[in-house]
């Protein structure tokens, strides 16, 4: 069985030689068919965004469509033509320009915004997306995990002959990785840590277009910026040469999601408000890893929940009218059960899981090694006895030593003080008031919290 420390600190991160590799930015469009969009859809943003603004100046368009100036003069010059818009004020620069509505656009633009209530960043073609998933999967190969980038961020790790080396094979591979073992062996922490090993940076449209369907697909809070040993490789391929805005550079996506998942997750979700789509995890994961928690917990079956993420390529999403899309759809995908792999999938499904890890209890060198760890990390300073005493309380009840626990009691034990107004310190009794609290033991004699405490 596999026992695992899953301790890491900040100083811990990765160091790849390959960290500024850059995904390959497509160049800035400098008209409109260069966008790949159709001219009425960027008449369309436009149009709404000035409805809503007011008197708009050509830069704001820019920041907030994320088109050039070339491709918005352009459709303006149309706008003005067709008198939809007008230039409500001129500077001394040919940019230096400022744009309102006619009578005749706002009509125009009330009736775009009753169909589609969507102002922000122009779309890519969902071509476009396609092909730039493929080079990153292809980059991506060139950024393969290492056994020194194993051993930077679980360099803590206690585990069975072997366990390192699995894993390590599964992310290098890209391919499916299942964690399985009781609850608090630290699945989800350990899977959540490899995460970051996940190298390079990712270009992430912030929508894309699909008839007149706008899917969004970036995420401030799914999409991370990059980190800071890639920030001034990022900002380098940035002001090397003009790149098309439409796409952002972030960290590879790290998606997580447990026992809420249900099939209406995996598909789009139309947002009213924003009047667009709102792309499905396991979508926006593209070129990082989709990590599903607690398998097995979910209303979706896990049979049916893996027939459908262990397809590599592509998705089909359904949008209105029963109109289908294929979706890329490539990423890492690593799976954590409490429930035995035998009684979630048959024999055939088990097999298209191509890594499997126990995760089990620790053993006593591992957990004390983690307790000492983690009263570092809470600035509480170790008592031996009190360690000791612990590891008689798992033997006494027979409860296994598992990962999370450490963690849990010292946070129990700074909890008590903080309501007694008292110092947290790490004694027997302290210890076996928090143990008390975690496990309902009813045979630790009452006291006051300060006696406990003291």
């Amino acid at each position: 069985m596999t026992v695992v420390d899953y301790s890491i600190s900040a100083e811990s991160a990765p160091r790849s030689a390959d960290a500024n590799l850059m995904p390959p930015l497509p160049p800035q469009p400098k008209s409109l068919r260069e966008t790949g969009l159709e001219r009425p859809l960027v008449v369309e943003l436009i149009a709404k965004l000035m409805f809503v603004s007011g008197r708009t100046h050509l830069s704001a368009l820019t920041t907030r469509l994320r088109l050039s100036l070339n491709v918005l003069r352009e459709v303006l010059d149309f706008m003005l033509t067709e008198q939809m818009a007008e230039v409500a004020w001129r500077g001394e620069s040919e940019i230096d320009v400022q744009y309102q509505l006619t009578a005749a656009g706002k009509q125009r633009a009330s009736a775009f915004l009753e169909r589609c209530a969507y102002i922000g960043a122009a779309p890519v073609t969902l071509e476009a997306y396609r092909a730039m998933v493929a080079r990153q999967s292809w980059l991506a190969q060139e950024q393969r995990v290492s056994s020194d980038d194993l051993a930077a961020v679980l360099s803590r790790t206690h585990a069975a002959p072997g366990m390192l080396d699995v894993v390590g094979a599964a992310l290098h591979s890209g391919r499916s990785l299942l964690l399985y073992g009781p609850p608090g062996s630290g699945k989800s922490t350990l899977a959540l840590q490899l995460g970051q090993l996940l190298q390079g940076l990712v270009a992430v449209p912030y929508a894309i277009v699909v008839g007149q369907d706008i899917i969004q697909l970036y995420d401030p809070t799914q999409h991370l910026p990059p980190a800071p040993q890639h920030v001034s490789h990022a900002r380098q391929a940035l002001e090397r040469r003009s790149t098309d805005i439409r796409w952002v550079l972030c960290q590879r996506p790290v998606i997580h999601v447990g026992a809420e998942l249900d099939a209406g997750m995996l598909e789009l979700r139309h947002d009213a408000s924003g009047g667009c789509y709102q792309a499905p995890p396991h979508v926006r994961a593209n070129n990082g890893m989709l990590i599903i928690d607690d398998l097995g917990c979910q209303r979706l079956g896990a049979p049916e929940l893996l027939t459908r993420l262990l397809t590599r390529g592509s998705d089909q999403l359904g949008l209105p009218g029963g109109v289908q899309i294929s979706v890329p759809f490539d990423n890492a995908l690593v799976l954590a059960t409490n429930v035995a792999p035998g009684e979630l999938f048959d024999p055939t499904l088990l097999r298209r899981i191509v890594y499997k890890v126990q995760v089990g209890p620790l053993a006593e060198s591992a957990y004390c090694a983690l307790f000492r760890q983690q009263c570092r990390q809470v600035g509480m300073v170790i008592n031996e006895a009190a360690l000791n005493h612990l590891l008689q309380l798992h033997g006494a009840q027979g409860r296994p030593l598992l990962a999370s626990y450490p963690q849990e009691l010292l946070a129990r034990i700074g909890d008590f003080a903080g309501f007694a107004g008292c110092e947290a310190r790490l004694t027997v009794a302290t210890l076996e008031q928090a143990w008390s609290s975690l496990f309902a033991s009813c045979d630790i004699p009452a006291a006051s919290l300060c006696e406990r405490i003291a």
